[in-house]
């Protein structure tokens, strides 16, 4: 049995929190002391994890220190199919090495927030492996065509004349026999899972399992007001450097800060109120959540120096104290090379992409010494050019990527 916490379950139960299915279910399961198993899952369909799913990690946390015991399903399976959960054509599928090398950082990403060692990890290819034929089509009996497309992204694209795969209308299906083959009593997910998450409760019953209750949370917006998508480039991810991470909290929208406090922050909510109240300039208290995200995956000492770094580039107009150093023998380099060379973009595509935005410079002057602007900086807007090096010269991209040079023989 496990201890009961009335306040702790009322939190846990409505902050960031979209629906529940079924509430009453699962508040007298919580209130029983009985350990619940909590399945979440996640594919492994890139090498960084999001703040916005690190919410419901967030959330697993929550249940965790109640004393409940968090299943995570890693998809290595289900991965190679695809969620089409939110998607508005069919997405890349991704092959065997792909997912492998997304999934060497997931456990120490997700262990910034869940304690591990309290954890049970599983991965849905070792019962998928090993499901016949006719189990299959056993799942598939339990749907029929028209609840599959009348989804809500499935009808878009049926509407649209747009294709959809076999292979996409499968997927609810495994994932809802993950919870049969966990025994899950509650699983968790954003809003767009709702669909998936509810047939697990459907193949439950057809399993003569208890369903799972549910519980869907908030999504949280990229930090341009869109869908947080890699694709965009307006996503925060754990893995991001404690000054990179402050820097882009500083550059959202500031009609976003509301969410983020709630969303993002482990704030109480009586402190997140008093932010919202307070007459406090939106810089300020742009700053101020800046700092609190940081803190949570990097701590208090990252937090601090990544705030004293922004600071001094954008109020006292300075470079950063500790520049990355690109060493080099070449006198003359091509911009696009240069920049995928230095570590400062990842592709020459989204390279030629900055260039052409006007978001590559070069500072020609002092290099720990305020500067103006206008006076010491270039702008590079074509992304044919050579650049001629000089040693000490420092590149930068956007406001929180420099590089300096070394010139070597």
């Amino acid at each position: 049995m496990i201890k009961i916490n009335q306040q702790k379950i009322e939190e846990t139960l409505t902050r960031g929190v979209e629906e529940i299915f079924e509430r009453e279910s699962l508040e007298k399961k919580l209130k029983s002391g009985k350990q619940l198993r909590v399945k979440f899952g996640i594919d492994p369909t890139g090498p960084k994890i999001h703040i916005g799913r690190a919410f419901q990690f967030w959330k697993l946390r929550d249940f965790q220190e109640m004393g409940h015991k968090i299943i995570l399903i890693i998809g290595d399976f289900t991965a190679l199919i695809g969620d089409a959960s939110d998607k508005q054509a069919m997405r890349k599928v991704l092959t065997e090495k792909e997912i492998k090398e997304n999934l060497k950082n997931y456990l120490v990403q997700i262990g910034k927030i869940l304690d591990m060692k309290k954890v049970e990890v599983r991965y849905n290819s070792q019962w998928f492996q090993k499901m016949k034929i006719k189990d299959f089509v056993s799942l598939q009996m339990i749907f029929t065509a028209q609840q599959t497309i009348q989804r809500r992204n499935f009808k878009e694209r049926w509407d649209e004349g747009k294709p959809i795969g076999l292979h996409e209308l499968d997927y609810p299906l495994f994932q809802g026999y993950d919870s049969v083959a966990i025994k899950s009593d509650i699983e968790i997910g954003g809003s767009d899972q709702l669909f998936n998450l509810q047939a697990g409760r459907e193949i439950q019953k057809y399993f003569e399992q208890k369903p799972q209750d549910i519980m869907t949370s908030k999504m949280l917006n990229g930090l341009d007001g869109r869908k947080m998508s890699t694709s965009w480039g307006n996503v925060i991810t754990i893995l991001d450097e404690s000054q990179d991470m402050y820097g882009k909290v500083m550059s959202m929208k500031d009609e976003l800060i509301d969410e983020y406090f709630e969303l993002a922050t482990r704030l109480s909510e009586e402190e997140i109120e008093k932010i919202k109240k307070s007459s406090d300039n939106p810089r300020d208290i742009k700053a101020r959540l800046a700092k609190e995200i940081v803190k949570m995956y990097h701590g208090e000492k990252k937090a601090q120096v990544a705030e004293e770094e922004f600071n001094k580039i954008f109020r006292n107009k300075e470079l950063p104290t500790d520049i990355s150093v690109f060493k080099t023998n070449k006198k003359e380099y091509f911009i696009l090379d240069l920049l995928c060379d230095s570590g400062l973009v990842f592709s020459k595509k989204e390279a030629r992409r900055l260039v052409e935005a006007g978001a590559v410079e070069i500072v020609k002057l002092q290099i720990l010494k305020p500067f103006s602007p206008d006076e010491i900086k270039e702008k590079i807007t074509d992304w044919k050019k050579n650049v001629d090096l000089k040693n000490g010269m420092v590149i930068r991209v956007g406001n929180r990527r420099f590089v300096k040079i070394n010139l070597i023989k």
